[in-house]
Formats: structure tokens, C-alpha cells, sequence
């Protein structure tokens, strides 16, 4: 886990004392959108007041591929920098996770594609998500596209959790709803996902829990009220526990299955999740009625604790597709020009993701992944 974690009202106002006597340069790492909208401008008050050298780093492309990753790699080691300060959603802090391990020559990102393990930290991180979001602040993974594979791989090593992580709700506050609803949903599959995985634990399940809780019972207010600040600071904090839940647990076929719409059709990663969801949980729900059972007793404030373990299941399931119909996110690949022809070529990158799929507690073989697809074709 990150090693110092702030959160709440004015908890960007601690980045004040974080920022050590011993750091002379820091970069910020950024996009265009969020350098535009302001959000770098607090960091940036206080590394002067602090009298400390920064520059910025903005150019980084939404679901970057390991090659654009390595360009911005290969600009952040000519800055000399000892703080890395990233100010983004998930892409912004991958690549900065990235750049806090491959400060040195030794490796490239192409590299870790292949033994992820093969770098260390070489410069301290902070991460500072602008949505609720992807989780990334509180893993060690990165995730890049592969052009030549046409899917998304995740580099996961254990040196790029950050450092520190603030969560503030000023930060999401007017983040278009579009991307608050995919990005959120985006949380809420981390946090099903991690809590039905055949790898969950006690440790785990504390954190996927209460992230489901503060998710499911905030998403709706915090992507379509702007003033709901306190709706978003559960949303960033939930977000924030639900990435700790996939440290330690993982994500489970919804994601395995996504990677594909994201490497090859470039459908952004919340919104391919939210695609898959409800199909990848009804598939699962023989194996994981009682997870889903659980979920119900903690999430539903007024539930009727009388239900039957494959009622609560059921309730759980369909909670989960209202919320994403109620956020107007798409649930068809239709929607995205993806043809039916394209299926088996779904199919086969779906399966090749077995990092996710050994996680899943019904087996997903390649008919059962076909049928999923055809769902949503």
C-alpha cells in the first residue's frame, strides 16, 4: 500500500508537507485537459512557495501505448528530477509510475513487458487522481497498450506504488460527466471484481467492501450533482480502496475481457467494463451467489435481510445494470461500430489474458467468452 495517504477536505493543502527540505526538482506529469482546467495550479502554488524547481510533462495521451509511454520515460530522465507529482486519471499515473522506476537506462518499458520485475524505484511518487476513478494511485500496475497485439497489458511491480496519494473531491468536482460515470464505474468493477475473485481474502474483502459500499451508494450523486463534494469524497476514497482490494486480490474476467475493445477498437476502459459487467456477473453468478449475498447485506441500507442468498444475488446484479443505465453509458459494441465479423478475433485476445482470467471463479473457456461477446455485439 501507499505509504502516506491524505484524504478529504483541503487534503491537497498537504502536499505543503510532504514536500521535503531535500527535494530540489519535481516534475509534474499531467494531460492537456487537466493542465487546461486548472487542477495543476495549487501544486504548482506550493512547490514555489516552497522555493522548489518543477516543470511539467502534460503531453501524455489517454491509454497511452508502451511506445508513447517510453517517449515520456525518455523526457522525465532529462528533467534530473528527485519528486515525481502526477495529477491525472489513470493513464497520467501510469506512465508516472512508470518514469519512478525506469529513472535510469537499464530497462525500457518494452522490457517490463516481458519480466516486470526487472526494475526498483529510483525516484519517490505522488499521485493525485482527478477521477473516481481507476484505482491507480493505490496499485502497482501500469497498464499500456500493444499495438501489434492489439491489446492492453498491465505491468504490475511492486516499486511503483506510490509513495504518497492525496484524494481530493475539489479535484473531480468539474470532471464532464461522461468521464465521471465511465471512470466510476471503472471503481465499481474493481471492487465486485476483487471481492468475487478466486484470489480474494480477508484483507482484500475489508477493502472491496467498504469501496462497494462507498461506490454503489455514491456513484450516481457524484457523476450527475457538481456540488456533491462530499459524494465525490467517498467516490475518490472508495475509488482509493478498491485499487488496495486489487493488490491484493485482482480483477476477474469483466476486465480480462474489455482489454481487447481497448487495445483494438480504442473504447475507453471504463466503458468497456461497463459493457461487460452485467453478461461477465450473471455468467458468474452460480459460482459467486453467496460473495453477492454478502455484497447485498453490507451495500442495501434498507435491504430485507429475509432474502434468499440468490435474491440478494439477483438484487445486486440488476443494482449493478441500473446504475450503469441511469449514468448513460453504452452497453452495446454496436455503439462503437465493433462488427459481428470481429468476434473469434474478440475471442482469442479475451483469452490470452490469463493474468485476469485465473482469477475468475467460474472457468471462462473460449464458448463461454464467445457467448459473453455475442451479448453485447
Amino acid at each position: 500500500m501507499p505509504k502516506n495517504v491524505f484524504a478529504g477536505q483541503h487534503a491537497l493543502e498537504q502536499l505543503g508537507a510532504i514536500l521535503t527540505a531535500d527535494i530540489k526538482k519535481a516534475v509534474i506529469f499531467t494531460d492537456k485537459g487537466v493542465l487546461s482546467a486548472g487542477l495543476t495550479g495549487i501544486p504548482e502554488q506550493i512547490l514555489a512557495d516552497k522555493g522548489i524547481e518543477y516543470s511539467i510533462i502534460s503531453e501524455i495521451p489517454a491509454e497511452p501505448s508502451y511506445l508513447q509511454a517510453q517517449e515520456i520515460v525518455d523526457r522525465f530522465k532529462h528533467e534530473h528530477a528527485d519528486f515525481i507529482i502526477a495529477v491525472g486519471g489513470g493513464s497520467v499515473m501510469d506512465v508516472a509510475k512508470l518514469a519512478s522506476i525506469l529513472a535510469t537506462d537499464a530497462y525500457t518499458v518494452k522490457d517490463l513487458l516481458d519480466n516486470p520485475l526487472l526494475a526498483q524505484k529510483q525516484v519517490p511518487s505522488l499521485m493525485i487522481p482527478t477521477t473516481a476513478g481507476t484505482g491507480s494511485e493505490a496499485t502497482p500496475n501500469s497498464i499500456v497498450a500493444v499495438p501489434e497485439q492489439e491489446l492492453k497489458v498491465g505491468i504490475v511491480n511492486p516499486a511503483m506504488i506510490a509513495d504518497y496519494v492525496i484524494l481530493d473531491g475539489r479535484l473531480i468536482k468539474k470532471l464532464p460527466k461522461h468521464i465521471a460515470a465511465a471512470t466510476g464505474v471503472d471503481a465499481l468493477c474493481h471492487a465486485i471484481e476483487c471481492f468475487t475473485s478466486a484470489k480474494a481474502n480477508p484483507f482484500s474483502d475489508t477493502f472491496a467492501l467498504e469501496g462497494l459500499d462507498l461506490i454503489m451508494n455514491n456513484v450516481i450523486e457524484a457523476c450527475t450533482n457538481p456540488e456533491a463534494l462530499e459524494a465525490k469524497n467517498k467516490m475518490l476514497l472508495g475509488s482509493f480502496y478498491a485499487g488496495v482490494a486489487i493488490t491484493s486480490s485482482g480483477t476477474t474476467a469483466v476486465h480480462a475481457l474489455s482489454y481487447p475493445l481497448g487495445g483494438k477498437y480504442h473504447i475507453p476502459h471504463g466503458v468497456s467494463n461497463a459493457i461487460l459487467l452485467t453478461p461477465v456477473m450473471r455468467f458468474n453468478e452460480p459460482a459467486i451467489q453467496e460473495h453477492l449475498a454478502r455484497a447485498y447485506d453490507r451495500v442495501v441500507k434498507d435491504g430485507n435481510r429475509e432474502l434468499s442468498a440468490a435474491e440478494k444475488s439477483r438484487f445486486i446484479i440488476s443494482e449493478l445494470e441500473r446504475i450503469v443505465a441511469v449514468l448513460e453509458i453504452p452497453t452495446s459494441l454496436k455503439t462503437f461500430n465493433v462488427p459481428e465479423s470481429d468476434l473469434e478475433g474478440l475471442v482469442e485476445a479475451g483469452m490470452q489474458v490469463t493474468r485476469l482470467l485465473v482469477n475468475n471463479m467460474r472457468e471462462v473457456t473460449p464458448d463461454d467468452a464467445r457467448k459473453i461477446y455475442m451479448e453485447v455485439l
